[in-house]
């Protein structure tokens, strides 16, 4: 896949390879562009369940130059560490407090934003629209969200994420699904 320009959402369960798609586009766009205006954001908690390690951060998957702002947050997993739905929703709200001052410190006017776990910061409330405002002049905006209901679905957290991942799809130019190879 070769993305020059626009936003291009990647979705799909858990473990499925969307961060690891997400850093081969990153890694195309280097060799092709150079880390001039690249700023990676990565909001991905890594949790164990059953065994396996759901999610994982950008520099897990491809070596990021120092030349690529990349800006990681050290974010809860509010429905694996959460007791009850308060205390999940209490972790997605300081998430979301910790990555608006994210955004607010990352460089202005990136050329190429690439987003790992996406809707990790939106899931307090669903509103996608600081990123939106950061990646508005950005040439190429990648990102990858988790979409499945094998988290949850009843819970704040579960539909506060439904509803960032419906705005991205609406939001983005294409989407690209992954799907479980375990069926």
């Amino acid at each position: 896949m070769s993305i020059e320009s626009g936003r291009t959402l990647i979705v799909g369960p858990a473990n499925v390879g969307k961060t690891t798609a997400t850093g081969e586009l990153l890694e195309q766009w280097l060799t092709e562009h150079g880390t001039d205006g690249v700023v990676a954001l990565d909001f991905a908690p890594e949790v164990e369940r059953d065994g396996r390690v759901l999610g994982g951060r950008l520099d897990r998957v491809t070596t990021l130059p120092a030349a690529v702002d990349y800006r990681a947050l050290d974010a809860h997993a509010p429905r694996s560490e959460g007791a009850d739905d308060e205390a999940a929703l209490a972790l997605a709200r300081d998430n979301a407090d910790r990555a608006r001052a994210l955004f607010a410190d990352a460089p202005d006017d990136p050329t190429a934003v690439f987003v790992n776990d996406a809707t990790i910061p939106f899931q307090a409330d669903g509103d996608i629209g600081p990123l939106c405002a950061y990646c508005g002049a950005a040439q190429l905006v990648v990102a990858n969200a988790f979409a499945s209901d094998e988290l949850g679905t009843g819970d704040p957290v579960s539909r506060h994420e439904r509803t960032a991942l419906t705005a991205l799809r609406e939001w983005a130019d294409r989407v690209v699904t992954l799907d479980d190879p375990r069926g």
